[in-house]
């Protein structure tokens, strides 16, 4: 298979418009942000309210594919790093997770701890996140 269909379920809503605006990390100093989900996405948030960390999987459209090294921003020598070990949003397949804290519950937004992503931003999947060493 070479190829993949997602749909998309809604956008983040950031402060951030460019990626010079943009922190290199999510960070709560950093605010909070919003997910708008598509109302079809109602009935899938049923018990959303019941947790307290959720992991975003979202779709950053407006990344480079063809970079495949890059110079992060915490390089001090200017040497490149393969994207694979990296979290930069230029890769092959632009996709980001981020594990956020949910504040609220606004019938399909969801208000979350900052997200590192340009406003508008599309949604590809939200899972619970559920810590292995409790």
């Amino acid at each position: 298979m070479d190829a993949a269909t997602v749909n998309f379920i809604g956008k983040i809503r950031t402060p951030y418009k460019t990626t010079t605006d943009c922190p290199g990390q999510a960070r709560p100093e950093n605010g909070t942000a919003r997910i708008e989900l598509n109302e079809e996405m109602l009935p899938a948030l049923k018990g959303i309210e019941t947790k307290r960390h959720l992991q975003i999987l979202y779709w950053l459209d407006k990344a480079d594919r063809s970079i495949l090294q890059c110079v992060p921003r915490w390089a001090e020598n200017g040497e490149e790093y393969g994207v694979f070990s990296l979290r930069s949003p230029v890769r092959p397949n632009p996709i980001a997770l981020s594990t956020v804290k949910l504040l609220s519950v606004e019938g399909t937004v969801l208000i979350v701890s900052a997200l590192d992503c340009l406003d508008e931003t599309p949604v590809l999947d939200i899972k619970p996140y559920i810590d292995q060493l409790k």
